[in-house]
């Protein structure tokens, strides 16, 4: 059984009209979350409270949609 593993992030964006964050070095990252309903109001919660500011913005990346379990490694993934 896969896992549908989601991410949680977010940060000060250069411009509120794009996604590049201003410093990486300071991305806030909530957390890991099993499915998409913990993350979504993992998310509502972190971007409610900074709905004042413009500039900021909270993601969530579907991690699990990033790996197929059925490809082949890459050689990267064997190096380890």
């Amino acid at each position: 059984m896969s896992q549908r593993l989601h991410l949680v992030f977010g940060g000060e964006l250069i411009d509120p009209t794009k996604n590049a964050f201003k410093d990486v070095d300071d991305i806030h990252i909530v957390g890991m979350f099993p499915n998409y309903e913990t993350a979504f109001n993992a998310w509502k919660a972190e971007a409610q409270k900074t709905v004042d500011n413009a500039h900021m913005r909270y993601f969530i990346a579907h991690i699990h949609r990033l790996r197929d379990e059925e490809a082949e490694t890459s050689t990267t993934e064997e190096l380890g």
